[in-house]
């Protein structure tokens, strides 16, 4: 599975890793999370199970961009831990997921650069153990419209091969597509075209079918074309 302009990979489920060095064990957990709140709170259940633990180090990416993570020493001496950890979270390209990695203390010291080996290693393996998955990003395209126009309007849906995510056929016919994002421009172009009557070269970004209202929505708020 390759990631692309509609998708990014997160992990199928959880899992763990566990690594060893100079009696030391780290036992790295791995969770598929959503926000900031999630990973947090994995890290919470994760000093409750690892008690006996002084170092609960993590690091977490989320979204498909790369300006939503964190990373956190606990502790350890600064960049021994945190960095190590995301830095596989960042090599196995996914996100949208949390690695803690707790650490038992086995007597000996084993310097910064035995910790970095350690805190990366117990991370890889705790990837490793797990399954990616793909995350799939859409938009949602609302369709509105008076009733004159729901022939037109289905037949088009039907010959672009495009299925209703909800609908409201109330005073004003509202319907809801969800689309991969990468398509949206091209088949609010079609959808224009086909409702319209016309053909797809005939529509540029000034071409309104009278009557019907699209709208482009995504996290950040709605744009109308047409």
């Amino acid at each position: 599975m390759t990631p692309s302009a509609d998708f990014y990979l997160i992990p199928a489920r959880a899992s763990e890793g566990e690594f060893r060095d100079r009696g030391s064990k780290f036992v790295a957990t791995l969770r598929h999370v959503r926000d900031e709140e999630a990973a947090l709170a994995v890290v919470e259940e994760c000093a409750k199970v690892h008690f006996k633990c002084n170092h609960h180090c993590y690091a977490y990416r989320l979204g498909p961009g790369e300006d939503r993570w964190r990373a956190n020493d606990d502790g350890e001496p600064s960049g021994t831990a945190g960095k190590p950890i995301l830095g596989q979270i960042d090599k196995a390209g996914w996100s949208d997921v949390v690695i803690v990695v707790s650490r038992y203390f086995g007597g000996t010291k084993l310097g910064t650069s035995g910790l970095i080996n350690a805190y990366r290693e117990a991370a890889r393996l705790a990837i490793d153990a797990g399954e990616r998955t793909l995350q799939p990003l859409t938009k949602m395209v609302e369709l509105r419209f008076g009733y004159a126009l729901m022939s037109p309007v289905m037949s088009a849906l039907s010959q672009l091969g495009l299925e209703m995510a909800a609908q409201d056929f109330s005073a004003t016919a509202v319907v809801l597509l969800e689309l991969p994002q990468s398509t949206v421009p091209a088949t609010v172009r079609a959808l224009k075209a086909a409702v319209g009557g016309v053909y797809l070269e005939e529509v540029d970004e000034t071409f309104e079918v009278e009557g019907l209202s699209i709208e482009v929505q995504d996290g950040s708020g709605s744009t109308k074309d047409g």
